[in-house]
């Protein structure tokens, strides 16, 4: 039998310090010296706990209770009692009976002890059950029964006293129920025992049976209760466990309040984040501070805290002020049985990891992650704000799209390590240019937006395009290397070119694809019939793939005559495009389809078996020249499709000439050097093509190994002109060429005077229309059969190159103004059509464009057409075309592509 514990009645609970979730005590001062010393305080708390709790679980199985000894003068009196009730003096056997009863009782703190140290097992708690409490009732029921009899008196009495003893036993061992069963069992036993009559011994087994049975089902319920009590205290210190590990391992904390908002209590951890070492007792609030990303959240909080509000997931900035720190805090408030608001509980977690990358994932959102400019989906969402804005007149900005020249270069020959410093660079100096007085932009890529805000006069866009072109055209160092890149701008401004963002930024994409086609490296305004423009270069780039499937290219061959023996050594292969339905195209029309859309390199490799096989038709003296584009040149496979086409046409290496133009210079590099090595070990000759246009330094003219150097057009035509400095220009790059032991041709030769120049200064070789237009294969084939001798044939005097156009222009004499047009015009004079019958001689005062004026003087008029010469000659841009009227074209073309008057 188990007995159960008596409850016992405790006075009010004295003043405790505060306990944390764990219920170890917390120090005034929070003590937080150092975590090892937290966990020896926290192991020490526990180990008092469950040995308290180990007190408490044994108690529910002893049978004895230290308020037993208050049976003891109740047995004394009981038996007085009798005495006073009999009139009697009471026998020996009563005497030797009570006495040891009433001391039994009286040592019932021994037995106690007794029983704590020594009784470990179910037999020796019921021996303790039966000496302590059964032998002493049993003892009294014999004393007081025999008293009685002896006396002869009335049984009503002692009766009385033996129900008036079980009653206060019953009391005394309050729900112990074993034991209360033990000691009325015992009193009646002792009275059956000196009675012994049948009723007695009837009433004694019924009462023994039903103690029994009750004994056995208390047994039952204790044990169930014990479990389920040491399940609940098993359950509660796993929590505190897991409690006391989440909190050490600073995943969380945890806090609670008096009800003046007050901190009675909070983990260790924060008081070390704070750097505090008394939080006790300090309101809570001085945990945080305001911030002004944080301000709404620190009223929610003081909100809560004064209306005794639960809150949840409040995000506050703690009071760190080294570093910025964020927490998270849920809290509710705590009552007692009585409703009396007794402060807050709650929790908390720290926020700074996830609000560091809601941040970033913001800031990858707008930004873009390489440069660190706006990304697309911002510069949308600022270019909608300002169409959107509710006045009219702030609906007003200008929109520029960037696409950088030569940027791909970078990327595959120097790789993208290097094409994202460059980028960087880039949008750095963007920023610069621009200023504060627009918003800049990477869209991806090699492409760039800036949008300024409000209206802007045409002038003023146009300088700061041309001031970002040239600052992004400045030479960059990269890894040690020369970088140079360009840029191409694209203008639309709202509302005049659209009203809406899809119109804007389309209408700038048109701006840019034409200012791209206009030579790159330049700015163009968004006009109205760009449009017709982009629909016309489709369909020019879906032509152009079928040409390239269909064969509808082919090569045309202009000859290359030494001018020693005037006998051609070589052809020029030029590509000729015939269209279907547009006839002869120029390549100034198609090849920047070309290059824009990667078709350059197919194009360029079919030219170089094209060429091969044509060769084989020729005189072994006869060589071929082909263009290599710079992305041909920056293909590792370059050797290799050279050799294959060498190899399918079986001809010498040293009859294959590749002309390449200085651009490849622009990421002058270690691969760059090893292609030409590679090249020249596959055996083909090299040309230096359009020297002096480029933008490289003459240094890798040290390294580079070239058979020869091309002399461009540019500096031949004019070279003739009284004033020209374009003679002494040839004549450096000649004196150039023989010191490095290198051949030399002239190109764009038109006349005989420019041919004994070009002879005189030294030229070995010459090419233009002097000695023969560019040939098909069939005619240059035919042409050989006849040969290899050339005749110069052409103009002996060399005229000014003239521009054919349509320009309206303004002519003023002798203050009366008429409006005409010029035909055509050169740097020397014009064909000016509108005006009848002008009488040679006559001065007018021309108006070529906005703030230039020129003199002029009429020297031929037939009907309403005349010929004027200028008093000055007129400069000529980088291009090689009137500077005043700007550049229709000026693109730097690879001369593979050339067209064919360009060509001579």
């Amino acid at each position: 039998m188990v007995a159960q514990p008596a409850r016992q009645e405790s006075a009010e609970p004295p003043a405790v310090a505060p306990r944390g979730p764990a219920g170890a005590p917390v120090a005034e001062d929070q003590r937080q010296v150092s975590p090892a010393s937290l966990r020896q305080q926290a192991a020490r708390s526990d180990r008092a706990l469950r040995q308290r709790r180990a007190q408490e679980y044994s108690s529910l199985y002893h049978v004895l209770d230290r308020n037993w000894t208050l049976m003891a003068p109740v047995l004394a009196i009981a038996v007085l009692l009798n005495g006073l009730a009999t009139f009697s003096v009471p026998p020996l056997l009563t005497v030797l009976t009570a006495i040891p009863a009433v001391g039994l009782v009286a040592a019932t703190s021994l037995a106690i002890r007794i029983e704590r140290e020594h009784c470990a097992t179910a037999m020796h708690r019921l021996l303790v059950l039966l000496v302590m409490i059964a032998l002493p009732m049993a003892l009294t029921g014999m004393s007081l029964s025999y008293w009685t009899i002896r006396a002869d008196a009335d049984w009503s009495d002692s009766l009385g006293l033996m129900i008036i003893s079980g009653a206060l036993a019953a009391v005394i061992l309050n729900r112990r129920v074993i034991a209360l069963i033990a000691s009325q069992i015992g009193l009646w036993t002792g009275a059956t025992l000196v009675v012994g009559t049948i009723e007695t011994w009837v009433g004694l087994v019924l009462g023994v049976g039903l103690g029994i049975f009750v004994g056995q089902r208390e047994n039952r319920v204790n044990a169930a209760t014990v479990r389920a009590q040491i399940e609940r205290e098993r359950a509660q210190q796993r929590a505190e466990e897991i409690l006391n590990d989440f909190e050490q391992t600073g995943q969380g904390w945890f806090f609670e309040t008096d009800r003046r908002g007050a901190i009675v209590y909070v983990s260790a951890i924060v008081g070390q984040i704070l750097n505090r070492k008394v939080l006790i007792g300090r309101p809570f609030t001085e945990m945080f501070v305001t911030d002004p990303q944080g301000q709404e959240s620190e009223r929610t909080l003081a909100f809560h805290l004064n209306a005794r509000s639960a809150f949840s997931e409040l995000a506050i900035r703690a009071a760190v002020p080294e570093e910025e720190r964020w927490w998270s805090i849920s809290g509710r408030p705590i009552y007692d049985s009585f409703g009396n608001f007794l402060g807050f509980r709650g929790s908390g977690h720290d926020l700074t990891e996830k609000r560091r990358s809601e941040e970033q994932a913001t800031r990858l959102a707008h930004y873009d992650s390489l440069t660190g400019l706006a990304n697309r989906l911002q510069m949308a969402q600022t270019l909608e704000k300002i169409l959107a804005a509710p006045n009219l007149e702030h609906r007003a900005c200008s929109v520029f799209l960037l696409d950088l020249d030569r940027f791909k270069q970078v990327n595959d020959t120097m790789g993208h390590p290097a094409g994202d410093a460059l980028l960087k660079m880039v949008a750095s100096r963007l920023e610069r240019a621009v200023g504060e007085g627009g918003r800049v932009g990477r869209l991806g890529g090699d492409e760039f937006q800036v949008i300024m805000a409000g209206r802007h006069r045409r002038e003023d866009l146009a300088a700061l395009a041309r001031r970002i072109i040239h600052d992004l055209s400045e030479p960059y160092s990269i890894d040690g290397h020369r970088v140079v890149i360009g840029a191409s701008v694209g203008i639309a401004m709202s509302p005049d070119d659209g009203v809406t963002s899809e119109a804007i930024i389309r209408n700038a994409d048109l701006a840019l694809y034409a200012a791209k086609d206009g030579g790159r490296g330049r700015h163009h305004f968004y006009a109205a019939d760009l449009h017709s423009d982009a629909e016309e270069r489709r369909q020019l780039e879906q032509d152009l793939r079928d040409a390239l499937v269909n064969n509808g290219l082919e090569l045309y061959y202009q000859p290359v005559v030494q001018t020693v023996t005037e006998r051609i050594t070589g052809f020029e292969a030029l590509l000729r495009w015939n269209h279907p339905e547009r006839g002869m195209l120029s390549p100034a029309k198609f090849i920047p389809i070309a290059e824009d859309t990667g078709l350059i390199a197919q194009i360029g490799e079919w030219a170089l078996r094209t060429a091969c096989q044509d060769l084989t038709q020729w005189p072994e003296s006869v060589r071929v020249a082909v263009n290599v584009s710079p992305l041909q040149f920056a293909n590792p496979a370059l050797p290799a499709i050279i050799t294959n086409a060498l190899a399918a046409a079986q001809i010498d290496p040293q009859r294959l000439e590749l002309e390449i133009t200085e651009s490849v210079f622009l990421n002058d590099d270690e691969g760059t050097e090893a292609m030409f090595a590679a090249l020249k070990r596959v055996g083909v000759r090299l040309a230096l093509d359009d020297f002096g246009t480029g933008y490289s330094s003459l240094g890798y003219l040290k390294r580079a190994p070239f058979d020869k150097i091309k002399i461009d057009q540019s500096f031949v035509r004019g070279a003739t002109i009284r004033g020209s400095r374009n003679g002494a220009i040839i004549s450096s790059i000649v004196s150039l060429a023989e010191a490095l032991g290198m051949e030399t041709t002239a190109e764009g030769v038109e006349t005989l005077d420019e041919l004994d120049l070009v002879r005189m200064l030294g030229c070995s070789h010459v090419q233009g229309y002097i000695y023969e237009k560019p040939l098909s294969m069939v005619s240059a084939t035919q042409r050989l059969q006849t040969g290899l001798t050339a005749i110069a044939r052409g103009p002996r005097a060399a005229r000014a190159t003239r521009q054919t156009m349509l320009r309206k222009v303004v002519l003023d004499h002798a203050g009366q103004q008429y409006h005409a047009t010029i035909r055509n015009i050169s740097t020397t004079g014009a064909m000016v059509e509108g005006l009848w019958n002008v009488p040679p001689g006559t001065i007018f005062r021309i108006v070529l464009a906005e703030g230039s004026v020129v003199t002029a003087t009429s020297r031929w008029c037939q009907e309403d057409r005349m010929g004027v010469e200028f008093a000055a000659p007129l400069q000529l841009d980088e291009s090689g075309r009137i500077a005043v009227l700007g550049s229709v074209t000026g693109r730097p073309r690879n001369p593979l592509l050339r067209s064919a008057g360009e060509a001579a």
